[in-house]
């Protein structure tokens, strides 16, 4: 066998399948004291005004008392060794110690009360201060003590993680701040200082990670529209079995594709993989709702999305075990070069299926970030913009506060003469296009659906109408349908109008699964 194969490819196979049964066996072995997971440590902070589990393992039988203010809460470890209480509701305050007490005795010190909200997704959520724009300024100013934030690591496996011991709470300074996620952390700040409570952040996003890698398994299988997508899977891993089952045998072509399918089964894309290795971790600690920043990894797969993301929503609901909390997520930025003719785009598609899961599920919103992407870089600077669109959703719709928050969204269309007129939702003040007066990014087409760019205005009532002296009997419009589309329609609310097309051809990714 080659060396360096042996070294790098062996190596992992052998450290991944290690890690596996490390998990196996803590999940079986006898307890002898008691422990919680990580999520629980100093420096936490607790949800207001709702019941709060609190769980761990112990030995089997072993009596468990769990202390914090003024209540106290009994339990007795299952024959698995597991157990758990629910704290009663508690108001903002602290800080609080929790005492956990079973043959042994666990205290957590400096514990808040407030909001908690968990900051997932793929890399623009992982993004930390120090990546985003003036790291240097933020810096400066991050002496917030009651804001505070844990982040996971990144483990893909498909056994559960029960517990990360190395990541802990981190309240915010300016020496912790650069490694917070940008987009929670400004997210964060902003609740903050609107509603002067103690916000605590989890951060569990993993860049590049494909949603699929978030949901449950036997959830993916249950439902046919994912069969070709599972059954691919199934096949890599039945290969990976065959080939790491043939040892020092392998041929060299086989050796490279060992390596390959190495890192895809410990990696961020297979299915369930995150689920069970990061997110059983903390699933079931009080929140009170979500923030999403993913999509990019799924955009080849748009249509798909357009199930499996309301899914994913879906199943973490059900097996947190608080009803429909709120998840609120970012609609895909502008990315790649800008394009001189309308055309089809795999991006546009992927921030349609975001859009669409709005009138699937409840308590769900999308700030939308058309106007501050790169197009030559994946993970825009500016997160504060982030991170203020969503804690605009979040004050708005769950704590009462009269702002704006929803993006211009298009309602309906109608023919006039040779020019289509459209209405909106959401536009309340009016418009405001950006840099010139006259709409840009629209563009139209005929029944033959070739789409040419067109020119706008904006009526009285706050209709557009759309029109090209190039189709005299238009029968769909387009805006912002691009990788990176030039657009610079707002409300007066300085929020962007949200990408649309008044159309429902098949698109790219209709096909791929």
């Amino acid at each position: 066998m080659n060396a360096g194969f042996a070294t790098s490819s062996l190596t992992s196979v052998r450290a991944w399948l290690g890690a596996v049964l490390v998990t196996l066996f803590a999940s079986q072995s006898v307890y002898a004291n008691v422990k919680l997971p990580n999520v629980f440590g100093d420096h936490m902070v607790l949800q207001q005004g709702q019941k709060n589990k609190v769980w761990g393992t112990a030995d089997a039988g072993e009596a468990v008392t769990v202390s914090v203010d003024k209540q106290t809460h009994s339990a007795t470890a299952a024959a698995d060794g597991t157990w758990n209480v629910m704290l009663e509701p508690l108001a903002v305050g602290g800080p609080y110690e929790l005492t956990v007490k079973g043959k042994n005795e666990v205290k957590f010190t400096d514990i808040l009360v407030g909001e908690v909200w968990v900051c997932s997704g793929q890399s623009n959520m992982q993004w930390s201060v120090k990546q985003s724009n003036d790291p240097d300024l933020e810096k400066l100013a991050a002496k917030y003590p009651k804001i505070r934030m844990i982040n996971f690591p990144q483990v893909g496996t498909q056994s559960p993680i029960w517990s990360h011991d190395d990541r802990r709470w981190k309240v915010c300074t300016p020496e912790t701040v650069d490694d917070f996620s940008a987009v929670g952390y400004f997210f964060a700040r902003q609740l903050y200082e609107t509603l002067g409570v103690p916000i605590g952040m989890i951060n569990n996003a993993w860049g590049g990670s494909a949603c699929e890698a978030w949901i449950n398994r036997d959830t993916l299988n249950a439902d046919p529209k994912f069969k070709p997508m599972m059954d691919r899977w199934v096949q890599m891993e039945t290969k990976f079995a065959e080939l790491t089952a043939k040892g020092d045998q392998l041929t060299d072509e086989e050796k490279k594709a060992l390596t390959g399918l190495t890192n895809q089964m410990g990696g961020n894309h297979r299915p369930a993989n995150i689920y069970n290795g990061v997110l059983k971790s903390h699933l079931g600690y009080g929140i009170k709702g979500a923030i999403w920043y993913q999509g990019e990894s799924n955009a080849g797969r748009a249509y798909q999305y357009r199930d499996l993301f309301p899914l994913m929503i879906k199943s973490w609901r059900d097996e947190w075990k608080q009803g429909d909390f709120p998840f609120y997520w970012v609609q895909l930025a502008d990315f790649y070069p800008e394009k001189p003719q309308p055309d089809e785009s795999s991006w546009a598609e992927l921030r349609e299926a975001q859009t669409m899961t709005m009138t699937r599920l409840p308590n769900t919103g999308e700030a939308v970030i058309i106007d501050i992407g790169e197009g030559r870089d994946i993970h825009p600077k500016n997160k504060v913009d982030v991170g203020r669109r969503l804690a605009r959703w979040a004050l708005a719709k769950d704590y009462g506060v009269k702002i704006a928050y929803h993006s211009p969204q298009y309602k309906s269309m109608a023919k006039k003469d040779n020019k289509i007129v459209l209405t909106f939702d959401h536009i309340e003040g009016g418009w405001r296009p950006f840099d010139v007066l006259e709409p840009r990014g629209f563009s139209i087409a005929t029944e033959d659906g070739k789409f040419v760019w067109a020119k706008a205005a904006i009526q009285k009532d706050n209709t557009i109408e759309v029109w090209s002296d190039e189709v005299t009997s238009p029968a769909a419009v387009r805006y912002g349908w691009a990788d990176n589309p030039i657009v610079n329609m707002f409300g007066a609310n300085g929020l962007p109008l949200t990408p649309f097309r008044t159309d429902s051809r098949p698109g790219a990714t209709i096909n791929a699964n």
